[in-house]
């Protein structure tokens, strides 16, 4: 009797893993709200314009959470806004399943971006006080999605680069985990910022 409760425990554990442990969303759902999201980030959320990002196969988690910074303003963008602000909280839950649920598609990366950027994104600089990227967002850029860092493997190098800057701008670091961006990005040089995107789209 013990060992049917234990494997029928494990039966309900791995069913609540594929439907997405962190965020409560209904991907079905997602899809019906999802339609006003195509313009700027494709069809399913592969975005083809390298200034918006890729929404396919990020973690649930990661996207409720900045739709909801977006409504309450602690992130701020003059169409992202506007567009979260009709959101509910399990609108934004069952966006979330959506993308999540969705295949990314990959990009590529610049061979002469490997030589700055894969010592920094696997081991950081001890010297600068500057943390290996994989530490957060895992070797092949897969994110952690318990802890809520996106998955950043494959993203459009143009927006990473771009949000990168607005980090050590300090023009965006609303919570604890932009806080922690920005303590990185500020570190880092044009350069540098220009060789991880690329490095970055080109993993997978």
């Amino acid at each position: 009797m013990k060992r049917f409760v234990f494997l029928a425990l494990l039966g309900s554990l791995g069913v609540a893993h594929a439907a997405d442990p962190f965020v409560d969303g209904d991907a079905t759902a997602g899809e019906a709200k999802a339609g006003v999201c195509v313009a700027c980030h494709g069809v399913a959320g592969k975005s083809t314009n390298p200034q918006w990002p890729k929404l396919a196969g990020q973690s649930a988690k990661y996207i409720a959470g900045q739709l909801a910074a977006f409504k309450s303003g602690e992130r701020s963008n003059p169409l992202m806004t506007p567009q979260a602000m009709s959101l509910s909280e399990q609108d934004m839950a069952n966006l979330g399943a959506y993308f999540a649920a969705q295949e990314l598609s990959p990009g590529v990366a610049s061979e002469d971006s490997i030589e700055v950027a894969q010592p920094l994104y696997r081991g950081g600089d001890s010297e600068r006080g500057l943390p290996a990227c994989a530490a957060c967002h895992s070797p092949t850029g897969a994110g952690n999605p318990g802890a809520g860092f996106p998955h950043i493997g494959g993203q459009q190098g143009e927006y990473t680069a771009a949000s990168l800057r607005a980090y050590r701008s300090g023009e965006r670091g609303a919570g604890t985990q932009g806080q922690i961006m920005q303590s990185v990005a500020e570190k880092l040089t044009d350069a540098e910022i220009d060789a991880l995107a690329s490095y970055i789209a080109g993993l997978q």
